[in-house]
């Protein structure tokens, strides 16, 4: 199923409903401002281009980590590199190795130990030295914060949550922005207090730059904070954009807004549609607690800089609660949203786009489970732009564009006409912001995008939907990332919560895909390929060093046996921790140093350190840094956003090792 959109109606479309939460205008797409003029955008010979769009400048990521054998020296292969290019690796001033990135861009030193220092040089010109790591991982000790107490008396203290990266000073190395989350956060469907949401950055060494706290007009859980890292005025230094509001202190102690107001809701009863997070009275009523719940008050869309975390510039936060009203009435949220108590209101998404081609913009959006409202921000010249707003309820939008979010969205180019469109779960709107397709398929946990059948042009995605009475009884469906096509999919009786899609079995072409409604694993054909799945369903990690991907679920790594159809461990770490419950995920998974494979990043039991671990295993296998793959570099910078998914390459890996060996 999917429901086309004939571009010619987009610029006629008038406001209908609630109203448009749109700019103040009056179209379901406005264009806010015209973006920027070819004048801004400026190249900067610091940037790295793929194609139009502007990358990291990144160094080469040396690392040396502890081996069975030795020590695993690795490096980067940078977008841009000739593969006539050739690296020197030297083991305290001898000279151990010499190699094209083309070929290679890790060494297995049999000789190294822990603390072994190398120097990587080109042309006798040293590029990077590093000391082998003491520990299978590098550890970065984290000031957590001290405990607090509620309004209520509630004491609270602070775990380390989900995190992000990017090259905050512009010297080439990334820096890590983590969030802490108090212990009683909240989910949208609970009521009560929560402590205030933290934002810290630490050098790879453990300094912490800065600290920015959210403040009490911002509520505590995954659907509240989605901090969107990465650079967006394009001067080789990352910012940190999200929403704010009143009380928000930033990295330097301003305060954004008025440090006196109090948005916070007192005891009250609501009576709510929602049993989750209620009372059921006898008459069968369900009552919501509205204490710590935020209905009313300014709300803000704020970019701090990277470096020091201070406030570069604020504005109003788009999409309003209510056309031009920050304090709507509980009867007029109920109309606009779906409940007048922010359960739906209240969650939101956001993500890192290239919607020129060129440089990245924010988009930050409200609502999936009715209405939904998507706003695209530009940073340029030190100041905050709207792109363009979307509305599912004006009117000219077909039917079917409200109610397809997900917990999550994902950034892609599926049309390869090198601009991003945004894919909002069922549905997608294109780099202008006008609706591109929708499935109609509903909310879903859990989706993927990627090239996951390289036989045919193109991404696919893989979801898997929980609205599964209102949508034809579908559970999971693999669909064309460019037109919404509906390729195959499988039924599924009740809400069906996580599924995944990764290259785990050599014996066919392209994923496989697997969710929590069925036993089977199915290759990305829908054909079944083993009578049992795998149990892990939350994220994958390129690890071992072959084209497949790996499992990671909790604080373990696992290879899928594809002849016993069992998963194995081949890293299991002590004393760590995952985050948010069953999501059980890193606090981030990306490719963040060394070669192509990908890191991961977990908090210790105690919230006293990260710790980053890297593969020891050597690989034949080389690509350039996957976070000079543009989808995948949007990946991690949504990774942080509600429902955590692992980022994806628009490549088959497979298929590329198999073109590069051709």
């Amino acid at each position: 199923m999917r429901i086309p959109v004939k571009k010619s109606s987009e610029a006629t479309l008038k406001r209908k409903g609630a109203g448009a939460l749109v700019c103040g205008l009056s179209l379901a797409v406005a264009a806010c401002s015209s973006g920027p003029e070819s004048a801004e955008r400026q190249s900067s010979s610091t940037q790295v281009y793929s194609g139009a769009r502007q990358l990291e400048q990144l160094d080469r990521g040396l690392i040396a980590v502890p081996a069975d054998e030795g020590v695993l020296v690795s490096w980067r292969k940078l977008q841009g590199d000739s593969d006539q290019l050739s690296l020197s690796l030297y083991r305290g001033g001898e000279l151990i190795a010499e190699q094209a990135v083309s070929q290679s861009t890790n060494f297995l030193d049999r000789q190294g130990s822990a603390g072994t220092t190398y120097e990587l040089r080109s042309n006798g010109q040293v590029l990077a030295s590093v000391t082998a790591w003491e520990t299978p991982y590098l550890n970065l000790p984290i000031d957590q914060p001290k405990d607090r107490t509620t309004p209520d008396g509630e004491r609270y203290s602070y775990t380390a949550n989900d995190a992000s990266v990017g090259d905050l000073n512009g010297d080439g190395r990334y820096e890590i922005v983590l969030k802490w989350d108090p212990t009683n956060a909240k989910d949208n469907s609970q009521g009560g207090y929560t402590g205030n949401a933290l934002i810290d950055a630490y050098t790879l060494e453990g300094e912490r730059l800065w600290r920015i706290d959210m403040g009490r007009n911002i509520r505590a859980g995954a659907h509240y904070t989605q901090f969107m890292v990465y650079d967006f005025d394009g001067d080789g230094r990352a910012e940190i954009a999200m929403k704010t509001a009143d009380g928000t202190v930033d990295g330097e102690g301003k305060i954004i807004g008025d440090p006196k107001a109090n948005w916070v809701s007192g005891e009250q009863k609501q009576e709510v549609r929602d049993r989750t997070g209620s009372q059921v009275t006898s008459d069968g009523r369900y009552i919501g607690n509205l204490k710590g719940r935020i209905l009313s008050g300014p709300e803000y869309f704020s970019v701090f800089e990277g470096a020091t975390g201070r406030e570069l510039d604020t504005v109003a936060y788009i999409p309003q609660r209510a056309p031009g009203d920050d304090n709507p009435s509980s009867e007029q949220m109920k109309k606009i949203w779906g409940d007048g108590y922010a359960n739906r209101s209240e969650r939101y998404l956001a993500g890192v786009a290239y919607l020129d081609g060129e440089r990245a913009s924010a988009v930050m959006a409200r609502g999936y489970y009715e209405r939904s409202v998507i706003a695209a921000y530009d940073f340029r010249d030190g100041a905050i732009s709207t792109r363009w707003v979307f509305d599912s309820a004006a009117p000219g939008v077909p039917d079917h564009f409200g109610g397809q979010g997900n917990h999550q969205l994902s950034v892609a180019d599926v049309d390869r006409d090198g601009k991003d469109e945004i894919i909002y779960g069922a549905m997608a709107l294109d780099d202008d912001g006008s609706p591109k397709w929708t499935t109609a398929l509903g909310h879903g946990d859990a989706m993927h995008v990627s090239d996951l059948d390289p036989s045919r042009p193109g991404l696919e995605l893989f979801g898997v939907y929980e609205s599964v009475r209102r949508n034809g009884g579908i559970g999971s469906a693999v669909i064309d990332a460019e037109d919404g096509t509906v390729l195959w999919s499988k039924s599924a009786e009740k809400d069906n919560g996580r599924g995944l899609a990764a290259d785990i079995d050599p014996r066919h072409p392209g994923a496989e895909v697997w969710a929590l409604n069925a036993p089977e694993l199915f290759n990305i054909k829908g054909e079944p390929v083993s009578p049992q799945r795998p149990r892990q369903v939350n994220f994958a990690i390129w690890w071992d060093g072959d084209p497949l991907r790996e499992l990671l679920d909790g604080t373990t790594v696992y290879k899928w046996n594809w002849n016993t159809g069992t998963s194995e461990p081949i890293l299991e770490t002590e004393g760590t921790s995952s985050n948010n419950g069953t999501k059980a995920n890193p606090a981030l998974s990306a490719d963040i140093l060394g070669d192509w494979r990908e890191e991961v990043i977990f908090r210790t039991e105690d919230n006293q350190s990260l710790r980053i671990y890297s593969t020891p295993i050597a690989t034949d296998i080389s690509l350039t840094t996957l976070m000079h793959n543009s989808q995948y570099r949007l990946s991690v910078a949504w990774q942080n956003t509600s429902y955590n998914q692992p980022p994806h390459l628009d490549y088959d890996v497979g298929e590329k090792v198999k073109s590069a060996k051709q």
